[in-house]
């Protein structure tokens, strides 16, 4: 009987033990599924464009938009092998950024007024046509306002440049290309949840 005893104490000691080392394994990766989200997002710049209203002329003027910004971006950001340089060449593009956006805006036939400018913002998490995925959170961005910036948004990412890229990543780590080409969007999901629940997305 006391065998018995023992025995049962033993297994439930040792499912408790099993439990608890799970648990523990479950937060490290989770851990270190976060730090890598924060790294992939300290390695980005971001680009958003938002169209002066919802109307069907306003949405298209704001993929002209895009696509001019774009190309004016593509020569003055391509000397950047990091976000840092690339941040300082966006900074120093501002002025060009906003005449090609605006050029865009008068060939359409528009009057809206443009601007570009450099900001700090939280994008939920993006999963793009290309295969790409980027996590939650806040990141750097060239941010295109045109006219009241009162419609729908667009946005990519300048740096590294995956606008246009095919779903290989363009990150410097490895872990940063497997992060955004993987399939985590549960993982990414959770992570947005947390952000909102802890106000980090405020």
């Amino acid at each position: 009987m006391e065998k018995r005893v023992l025995t049962k104490r033993m297994l439930i000691r040792l499912a408790a033990a099993l439990a608890l080392a799970a648990l523990a394994a479950g937060l490290w990766q989770g851990i270190a599924f976060a730090r890598l989200c924060a790294q992939v997002r300290g390695d980005t710049l971001r680009l958003h464009v938002l169209a002066a209203s919802d109307s069907a002329e306003d949405q298209a003027l704001k993929l002209q938009v895009r696509d001019a910004v774009l190309a004016a971006a593509a020569p003055l950001l391509a000397s950047s092998t990091d976000k840092q340089q690339a941040l300082t060449a966006a900074a120093a593009a501002l002025p060009a950024l906003e005449q090609a956006a605006a050029g865009a805006v008068e060939a359409a036939g528009e009057n809206w007024p443009v601007q570009a400018r450099l900001v700090r913002r939280y994008f939920p998490t993006t999963d793009y046509a290309s295969g790409l995925t980027l996590p939650a959170g806040w990141y750097d961005a060239v941010q295109v306002e045109i006219g009241p910036a009162a419609g729908h948004n667009w946005f990519c990412v300048l740096y590294p440049t995956l606008c246009e890229a095919a779903a290989g990543g363009g990150y410097a780590r490895p872990e940063e290309n497997d992060l955004v080409v993987g399939n985590y969007l549960v993982r990414f999901a959770a992570l947005e949840w947390w952000q909102r629940l802890t106000g980090q997305a405020d």
